[in-house]
């Protein structure tokens, strides 16, 4: 048996509860202490994992390590094990720090290395996260906890309050590096390792190793050891994968009709966002799907309740950011949509893993934008299977299937009877109306069941989401980009594009943007930089300089945004508010940079510091 890193229950079989320290032989030739081998053979296991045989000496021995693992590899042990094995229960200080992307991985991490700490007494693990009363994590931290699990947000907000010290850590993990840095925290990590002492032990851990990783390493580590357990080019020969080339204002009805036909018992659609992820679940959920989403802002429990509802049956389509997903483990998912197409090769082979599991076959379906189409030579390359371009259903497939579906029922209702009162209805409907032929009648009953009122009731709906596919693919390689009216919307309504206005502020550092989104909702850099990033498809040197303001904050952009990505920007969410990106055409900001505040203000929460006449202005740091 071994050690899975995202809980701290066993996952295969149990253990005797008295077992005792010597049954984890494995373990106990790692060296690691007494007490924490009794914990490891109380959870019922007994031998490590590949990730932790090999990191867990390496760390042991005080070198910093780089560690490529997936999730449920049992990376939290890997790193957890090790930092108790340094922590020094008598002193009540901070003396690891370990870094999530997201609160519920951070809860998931902090009740692990409790779990592999019960016999060490005097040791107290704390999470720290945004979205959660601070008072009590502040009292947490000033009864001397030794060891915290947090997101970068809420750390250094606890550090520039002066509730957080880390003078005296010893050992600093950033887990799920690729995530933390895809979603914008690159500054923030950069901040927190400069309150760090200069003599530290440093582990990073993470299911990818894309350039920006390694120069993290590079930067914050001394000659690390470089663990990979498993290949990251490895295909998925179970998984039969497809693509279609969607436009991103369609991706919505296309997601519908594929759901509609699929003959999988469940699927997990992919999104980047938890945005995304809220939006898509609601409206499978209007059009009448058994859909439910999970993402950071989903609470442990709820998230448990949705995945096991998953697993009975009681739910068939669950909406997921990567995040989110991770540790997965639902054998009827037969299908897996990438409804955004994965910023990494190496992402898509962690979400299609998700299918094809317990000797079964899946299948999974990648929609890409026009734009996007480069991504999948990329993905092919990766995985050494090509992908084969999917026809979407039509409206006619989806009513076709539904009535296969309803005709499957026929034999089973008839032997179940009471059928009196159907036939003397019907007897009476034909009296009436003897020019009626029985088929039709039949036909137009099936047409009624599954839905299908007719042509006059699908208002060009269809045939917009069907024209808009054809032309997707009729112009491949090349952004989605229209005639005199790309900026207007289905309305005619102008969404102030890319392009619209002349009066629009070019800067040194690029076109500047309004966000609508400001101190006041409580924004951070961090925050917009991510969704700006995940969204619009941008790096960290594509952004310059941010001003937040208490309403709405300016960002400089270099190059030219796509209408897709403006689009995706503007739909993408910053602490609950919509981000609705437009054209800066306001009066130029003042040139001094630095926030001017009343004499005699207290320094509070961030998100409350700034009067309602302030900015504050932070540049990107081009290294990432």
């Amino acid at each position: 048996m071994t050690i899975s890193s995202d809980s701290s229950a066993p996952a295969n079989g149990t253990a005797p509860a008295n077992a005792a320290a010597p049954e984890a032989a494995g373990f106990a030739d790692l060296n690691l202490p007494a007490s924490l081998l009794r914990a490891i053979a109380d959870l019922g296991f007994t031998e490590p994992t590949a990730i932790q045989a090999q990191a867990i000496p390496a760390l042991l021995s005080g070198r910093d390590i780089t560690g490529v693992a997936q999730t449920g590899t049992g990376k939290t042990a890997a790193f957890g094990l090790p930092l108790l094995a340094a922590v020094d229960p008598q002193l009540g200080r901070v003396q690891a720090l370990v870094l999530a992307p997201t609160r519920e991985l951070a809860m998931q991490t902090a009740e692990a290395i409790e779990s592999f700490a019960k016999h060490m007494h005097g040791v107290e693990v704390i999470a720290i996260y945004g979205g959660s009363p601070f008072v009590p994590q502040q009292r947490a931290l000033a009864r001397g906890a030794q060891i915290v699990v947090g997101t970068p947000g809420r750390v250094i907000d606890h550090i520039e309050r002066g509730t957080l010290h880390l003078e005296d850590v010893k050992y600093l993990v950033l887990d799920e590096g690729d995530e933390m840095l895809r979603m914008g925290f690159a500054e923030d990590v950069d901040k927190i390792f400069s309150f760090a002492p200069v003599e530290r032990q440093v582990a990073l851990f993470s299911a990818t190793m894309p350039p920006a990783i390694r120069r993290v390493a590079n930067q914050h580590m001394t000659n690390p050891v470089e663990i990979a357990t498993s290949r990251q080019s490895s295909t998925v020969t179970s998984v039969k994968q497809s693509y279609a080339v969607v436009p991103f204002r369609h991706k919505a009805g296309a997601l519908a009709r594929v759901l509609a036909v699929t003959e999988a018992e469940a699927a997990i659609v992919f999104v980047r966002t938890r945005g995304a992820a809220e939006e898509v679940g609601s409206a499978l959920v209007e059009r009448g799907i058994s859909a439910a989403y999970i993402s950071g802002d989903v609470a442990q429990g709820e998230r448990e309740k949705i995945v096991e509802r998953l697993r009975s049956g009681a739910l068939n389509v669950l909406v997921a950011t990567d995040v989110a997903a991770r540790g997965l483990d639902v054998d009827r998912i037969g299908l897996v949509v990438n409804f955004d197409a994965p910023s990494e090769p190496e992402i898509y082979v962690h979400r299609i893993g998700r299918t094809g599991r317990a000797g079964r076959t899946g299948e999974a379906l990648t929609f890409v934008t026009p734009s996007e189409q480069h991504r999948l030579r990329q993905i092919e390359r990766l995985t050494r299977t090509p992908l084969i371009e999917m026809t979407l259903p039509s409206p006619a497939d989806v009513s076709a299937h539904r009535v296969q579906q309803l005709l499957g029922k026929v034999n089973a209702r008839t032997e179940a009877g009471r059928l009196e009162l159907y036939r003397e209805s019907v007897a009476v409907f034909l009296a009436k109306n003897p020019e009626v032929d029985i088929e039709d009648l039949v036909a137009s009953l099936a047409a009624l069941a599954v839905g299908d009122d007719g042509p006059q009731a699908r208002t060009g709906h269809g045939e917009d989401l069907d024209e808009a596919l054809a032309r997707a693919r009729m112009s491949p390689e090349r952004p989605e980009r229209g005639g005199r009216n790309d900026s207007r919307d289905s309305r005619g309504e102008n969404r102030n594009g890319p392009r619209g206005g002349a009066a629009s502020r070019r800067t040194e550092g690029g076109t500047r943007y309004r966000v609508a989104v400001g101190a006041s909702h409580g924004a951070q850099p961090g925050a917009i930089v991510g969704a700006l990033t995940n969204e619009g498809g941008l790096t960290g040197k594509d952004l310059g300089k941010i001003d937040i303001f208490p309403s709405f904050s300016l960002v400089e952009i270099s190059g030219n945004l796509t209408q897709d990505a403006f689009d995706r920007i503007s739909r993408a969410r910053v602490a609950g508010q919509p981000l609705r990106i437009r054209l800066d055409d306001g009066p130029a900001p003042r040139t001094n940079h630095a926030p001017s505040r009343p004499s005699g203000s207290s320094t509070g929460p961030r998100e409350h510091r700034a009067p309602s006449t302030e900015r504050k202005t932070y540049h990107r740091n081009a290294a990432y």
